[in-house]
């Protein structure tokens, strides 16, 4: 917490104990308070359903110790809110406080019950939930985020001890925690004026001298990547400095900062912190319970992990769905239920109409890899047929590729069964993951090493989970292997995210997503600190 945060919450403390006062004083005996609350919940039937069911006992407007404790921890919360990266403002703690100083009537007193209920579930539910709707600001945010109703906050509240539940509300995960703790390094960075003088966009390597060479390394000392030093050469501690920033960044670590590197190099705090408050609201989005054993497919950063206890137990790179409207890999989670060993690929409708139709219509032997099958899963003789005569939406016939080395699943892929029709697998097109950036996919996630991922799954229930999987392999048949234990899939998208040894690292922006994010947390809200560097 922050001075400014600090000085704010003890103020905020010191004026409520002085609101306290006034409430003994008034009391909250009798039906206008009962009458008062319900009232100011008419609007609300879930907090009001709480209190006809508690029978109007106050949660935060009693004499009591509980009461008081409850008031204090709601204070302190709602104050100290930008820490989350939430919008502090809109909670509006001291005009909570000055509502509780002017209370003198029983009937002041409901009304003061009722707002500090509506605004501690509000406050309850972004910290809990997140600040905005995923569904809402992108069509590839389809995860579906479940709040709590009121009526269950002020229940769990009242159950739990008050301060208990207001620890218990963030997420509970390393990665929030971690995230937080870079907010913080940030928001000092950008009062004490950000990084420095920018780089100019030039190609500079090793052995290089001058001016640029020496703003190269004054910015890479500013983000701690450098020892300070006034060497104007581009000598091997500098090399290692960019090779440590482009690993850091997503980039090839080729030691070389040309424009892509310097690019990076010259974005601002603010910019990163940015990163930072939209990966906080995605740690909120995510389920809270992540699973012991989950797999973690990261599309900004093109990679899936195999994750155990909390740590990376297996990581390969991986391909993205290809960055347009209809290609985009979404947001969500799911369970990975089995494997497919030699798979058929059977055609996305949406590939069959706008690729492979043009194609048969201007010759029937086109894509004849591809088999072309009725309704009842036959194969049809392709010289039979007049492609000329369907469209797109009359189309009658289905398209499937046969196990194979080249089938476009590869040899295996992963399922775990979903509206979107997105699942992780193997690929005959290896090249790809060589690519910086991997957004080549219709939307399903390829993976680098297949074979050694699924050896990683069946390690659970098999002896010997390698020769498990080449002894199906290697009978060329389409078979299904299930998984004893499913295991959660969890695809993010996270440009800012911390590593297991508690590094700091940055991804670029692929499908304009975090851009998004960040403009919805504004119109929540949501504001940098004052002082840009």
């Amino acid at each position: 917490m922050s001075f400014v945060s600090r000085a704010r919450s003890s103020v905020f403390v010191v004026a409520l104990f002085a609101a306290s006062a006034s409430f003994a004083h008034a009391g909250t005996s009798g039906t206008a308070f009962q009458m008062a609350v319900a009232e100011n919940t008419a609007t609300d039937t879930s907090i009001a359903e709480f209190y006809s069911q508690n029978g109007f006992d106050p949660v935060w407007t009693g004499d009591t110790s509980e009461h008081k404790a409850r008031r204090a921890a709601l204070i302190r919360a709602l104050s100290t809110a930008d820490m989350h990266g939430l919008p502090g403002a809109r909670f509006d703690a001291p005009a909570l406080i000055t509502l509780m100083q002017e209370a003198r009537s029983t009937r002041d007193l409901g009304r003061v019950e009722a707002e500090l209920s509506r605004v501690f579930v509000k406050y309850a539910n972004k910290l809990q939930f997140g600040a905005t709707s995923p569904a809402q600001i992108d069509s590839g945010l389809v995860r579906t985020v479940e709040r709590r109703s009121a009526d269950e906050h002020l229940q769990r509240l009242v159950a739990g001890g008050g301060e208990q539940y207001f620890q218990e509300l963030m997420p509970q995960s390393r990665q929030y925690r971690a995230l937080m703790k870079q907010k913080k390094v940030l928001e000092t960075l950008i009062e004490k004026g950000g990084w420095g003088e920018t780089v100019p966009i030039a190609k500079l390597e090793r052995g290089d001298t001058g001016g640029n060479v020496i703003k190269l390394r004054n910015r890479l000392v500013a983000m701690g990547y450098l020892r300070p030093t006034a060497s104007p050469e581009y000598d091997d501690a500098l090399l290692t400095a960019v090779q440590a920033f482009q690993t850091a960044h997503g980039l090839e670590p080729d030691g070389v900062a040309g424009q892509g590197t310097i690019t990076e190099i010259n974005r601002p705090v603010s910019e990163r912190l940015k990163s930072v408050y939209v990966a906080l609201e995605r740690e909120r989005w995510l389920p809270k319970e992540r699973g012991d054993r989950h797999i973690l497919v990261n599309q900004a950063d093109f990679s899936a992990k195999i994750v155990d206890d909390g740590l990376v137990t297996f990581e390969t790179r991986a391909v993205i769905g290809k960055n347009t409207h209809d290609r985009r890999s979404p947001e969500f989670s799911d369970e990975m239920e089995h494997m497919v060993i030699n798979p058929s690929w059977y055609v996305p409708r949406s590939i069959i109409t706008k690729e492979y139709l043009p194609k048969l219509q201007a010759n029937p032997n086109a894509v004849g890899h591809i088999q072309i099958t009725d309704r009842g899963g036959r194969q049809v003789n392709r010289g039979a047929v007049d492609f000329t005569q369907f469209t797109a939406r009359n189309f009658p016939f289905s398209m499937r590729q046969p196990p194979s080395k080249s089938n476009a699943l590869g040899l295996v892929k992963f399922m775990f069964p979903n509206k979107y029709n997105i699942y992780l697998h193997d690929t005959p097109q290896k090249s790809l993951f060589a690519r910086e950036v991997r957004a080549f996919s219709h939307g399903c996630i390829r993976l680098a090493q297949p074979f050694e991922f699924a050896y990683a799954l069946l390690a659970k229930q098999e002896e010997d989970p390698k020769a498990f999987f080449h002894r199906v392999l290697n009978t060329g048949k389409e078979t299904k292997v299930d998984l004893d234990s499913p295991v959660p899939v969890h695809l993010i998208y996270r440009t800012a995210y911390i590593g297991p040894k508690g590094e700091v690292q940055y991804r670029r922006d692929v499908y304009d997503r975090d851009r998004k994010i960040w403009e919805a947390l504004q119109k929540a809200g949501v504001a940098l600190p004052d002082v840009q560097g």
